[in-house]
């Protein structure tokens, strides 16, 4: 495993990183177990993941964490955030205080631990103000229950009036080779700010790793029916053709496809860390072998044609 400085927090994190929604199971990825995620979570400590990235809104993501790491909390940063919530079959954005305050707590009982490593705004709330959100998180940081303050999924104009603040540490969004240019100004701001970069759906909810050949019959609340838009019609026939070129490459590494796939983020200039789903050990320590394949120029150009 390889290692990168996250922006200019004091953490090291591995390039490679657990994503821990598709461990949360749930209505999003269906049934999962405590032995399974336990398997998961120690197959990547081995592999030396050392950054594992969860939210409230996970399932229950954070309480079978937190029994996965019992007696292991101190060999990872933990990643996880506030913002999103459950009503009913709805999900509500609510950055109030109070609100924050009460899914910090919770996540730190989930979660086993006094502190939270990265704590991050999930989304942004139309009606709470960033500058409120900031004036929360500052308070709690304050208290030690959280190291430094990230934010996912902002629009670079509201993101460079967060960086302009110096408290952000770290931003997270989507990349990836089926939406190579998505966080094309985000990344520019990090850079700029010295801010680590979390990418999050590398492998697009696994099309990337070449597991579909046809076009998969998900159940209808599936996280890849309405979160990633590649799994049906002609969007799921557009990316085969990536996949193809994928393999292609993956074949003259003699690497996996996700490999493949994880190493382009990675060769991305700003890019700290790719987190990456697993829902098996062996699905772990594959996806960990990511930084250990590097792509050069020609192959780089051959995957973005």
């Amino acid at each position: 495993m390889q290692y990168r400085r996250l922006g200019k927090t004091n953490l090291t994190v591995s390039e490679v990183g657990l994503g821990a929604w598709a461990l949360g199971g749930g209505y999003d990825w269906g049934k999962t177990s405590l032995q399974a995620v336990q398997e998961t979570v120690n197959t990547a400590l081995e592999a030396g993941i050392n950054l594992i990235d969860t939210a409230p809104i996970y399932g229950n993501s954070e309480e079978l964490l937190g029994r996965a790491l019992i007696g292991q909390r101190q060999k990872v940063f933990l990643s996880t955030k506030c913002g999103l919530v459950k009503n009913g079959s709805w999900t509500d954005h609510d950055l109030r205080a109070s609100t924050i305050v009460t899914q910090l707590e919770n996540s730190l009982r989930f979660l086993r631990t006094d502190y939270i490593d990265i704590y991050l705004i999930h989304y942004l709330d139309p009606h709470v103000p960033w500058q409120e959100v900031f004036n929360t998180l500052s308070k709690l940081q304050m208290q030690g229950k959280i190291r430094h303050v990230g934010a996912c999924n902002i629009p670079a104009e509201v993101l460079q009036k967060m960086a302009d603040t110096g408290m952000l540490g770290c931003v997270q969004d989507e990349l990836s080779l089926l939406h190579p240019q998505k966080a094309k100004h985000v990344l520019e701001i990090c850079r700029a700010h010295d801010l680590g970069f979390m990418a999050y759906g590398p492998l697009c909810g696994g099309i990337l790793s070449g597991k579909y050949q046809r076009e998969p019959n998900f159940r209808r609340a599936d996280a890849r029916n309405y979160f990633y838009k590649c799994y049906r019609k002609e969007a799921f026939e557009k990316a085969q053709g990536l996949v193809k070129r994928v393999r292609c490459v993956a074949e003259q590494k003699q690497a996996k496809p996700a490999q493949i796939a994880l190493a382009w983020v990675l060769a991305q200039t700003g890019v700290t860390c790719a987190l990456a789903g697993a829902r098996s050990s062996e699905q772990a320590r594959q996806n960990a072998g990511g930084c250990e394949v590097q792509l050069d120029t020609e192959e780089i150009c051959s995957l973005q044609k």
